[in-house]
């Protein structure tokens, strides 16, 4: 759908009032200001590759069964994608943006209408309208609930005269040092406007690291997004969809997007049994490390466009299958944030990075996983190739949050130069070990191939790494 040459559409809040069950409306404004939806582009969210200023954070708020997410750009920006659950009005929210001086809200995304996930809609926006510097513009996928919470929300959008935006695929919110995808919800909408399957999805790229947010989407909607966009939905980070039911992050939709980690907001002792086991045991087939508020706090998520620094105000098991056996943290329970892992960027047309399965040649931490990814190829040693080998190397980095064993894994490039990695060789988180192609002393941080001539093509070769079972973990292309 082309934003360009027709009327942004601002939704007519006296029609969606009336739905509710409200008295009087809004006045309706077609100009658009700064910050709200945009022009629409093919490949919205989609990342350049380019170099980026300053950092991106993206705040998983801890709210029980519920979600709310808080995005802070380069430029101090802000984006809130839903506000918690109606039963506590939206407290733990704006606790939480008090806490870190957020004074203005740019963006309030809804993802979807249903209670638990705008249950603080109407106080952040009275709240923010007048103690604070305001709202700028709420967005709204356009399908109305018969709630009490969704006429207080049409209240307070009506009392202080904030602009409602419908929000569909193919729009692109404007924030500045952020491509802002939107992704749904479809027009016409899916499954008879159930308000679940015409979530709104976004996508936060941000240099070569990316977020996907799916709201409650189930499983029409993301068969939907996997058959519409399939390798455009590529990215670091997967927030579970619909708080990690059984209907939601399916197989399809985690092979499309290759997430390095799934986040996950429901409460600890949710009367739907989030997380499920099946959803979990598809995490776990594929290695995929979880985060989960309930025993994780706060998750926040730190991108300086290249790395993605995972931190969390509790430290609990990632590991899927052990996923429940950490402690419960209450939303109310306060505390700082601690780093716990280091995710690489990527870019899908340039490195496919596979985490490894725990049972894998690996040696796990309690809950957690591990992830090989290749930092730097120096293939073009300085002077001549031949004569300087050890300045040709290859640079692995640990990603997860546990060690790896590597022991008899191997390194081979696209012609089938292989190099077996010594018994006994660890990789600890975060750590990295170089593999140089000429002779010299192994030590924990640097291996040498023991080649006499050049192993890595200056340009297109690919980086092939198996374990000890022969299993393909990561192949890295470079050109």
């Amino acid at each position: 759908m082309e934003i360009s040459g027709r009327t942004l559409r601002v939704l007519l809040v006296v029609f969606v009032v009336v739905l509710a069950g409200c008295s009087s409306a809004v006045p309706v404004t077609e100009t658009e200001p700064g910050g709200n939806v945009g022009e629409s582009t093919a490949d919205a969210g989609t990342s350049s590759g380019g170099g980026v200023n300053g950092s991106l954070e993206v705040h998983y708020i801890n709210v029980g069964q519920s979600l709310s997410v808080l995005v802070i750009g380069p430029t101090g920006e802000t984006l809130l994608y839903d506000t918690g659950h109606y039963q506590d009005d939206g407290e733990h929210v704006l606790q939480y943006l008090r806490a870190h001086n957020i004074t203005r809200i740019d963006h309030l995304v809804v993802s979807h209408n249903d209670a638990d996930h705008i249950g603080g809609n109407a106080a952040i926006i009275e709240y923010f309208e007048t103690e604070a510097d305001g709202i700028g513009a709420v967005y709204d996928p356009g399908i109305a609930a018969s709630t009490q919470t969704y006429s207080q929300y049409l209240d307070a959008i009506e009392a202080h005269g904030v602009t409602l935006y419908e929000t569909r695929e193919g729009d692109s919110i404007q924030f500045e040092g952020v491509d802002v995808g939107v992704f749904g919800p479809p027009e016409p909408y899916l499954e008879s406007e159930a308000r679940n399957e015409n979530s709104i999805v976004l996508k936060l790229a941000f240099g070569e690291t990316s977020v996907l947010l799916t709201g409650d989407a189930e499983d029409d909607q993301e068969a939907y997004l996997v058959s519409e966009y399939g390798e455009r939905l590529n990215a670091t980070v997967l927030k579970a969809g619909h708080h990690g039911s059984s209907s939601s992050t399916s197989p399809g939709l985690l092979d499309a997007v290759q997430p390095q980690i799934v986040v996950i907001s429901s409460a600890y002792d949710s009367q739907y049994g989030h997380p499920t086991s099946e959803m979990l045991d598809r995490l776990s087939a594929r290695g995929i490390p979880a985060y989960w508020t309930a025993t994780h706090g706060d998750i926040v998520l730190a991108s300086d466009g290249e790395r993605v620094s995972v931190r969390t105000q509790a430290e609990a098991p990632t590991d899927p299958d052990q996923l429940r056996e950490g402690n419960p943290v209450e939303p109310s329970m306060s505390g700082e944030v601690v780093e716990r892992t280091v995710l690489n960027g990527r870019s899908l047309q340039t490195e496919t990075t596979t985490t490894v399965a725990t049972d894998g040649g690996t040696t796990t931490m309690s809950g957690a996983g591990g992830a090989l990814a290749v930092r730097e190829v120096h293939a073009d040693a300085e002077g001549a190739d031949g004569e300087n080998l050890n300045d040709e190397y290859v640079v692995l980095e640990n990603t997860g949050s546990s060690t790896l064993d590597l022991s008899g894994w191997t390194i081979a490039d696209e012609a089938g130069h292989t190099y077996t990695v010594p018994e006994g060789t660890t990789l600890a988180s975060g750590d990295t070990l170089t593999v140089h192609t000429g002779s010299g002393s192994d030590t924990a941080s640097d291996l040498y191939w023991g080649s006499g001539s050049p192993i890595w093509n200056n340009g297109d070769d690919t980086v092939i790494v198996r374990n000890s079972q022969g299993d393909v973990i990561l192949e890295y292309t470079y050109e």
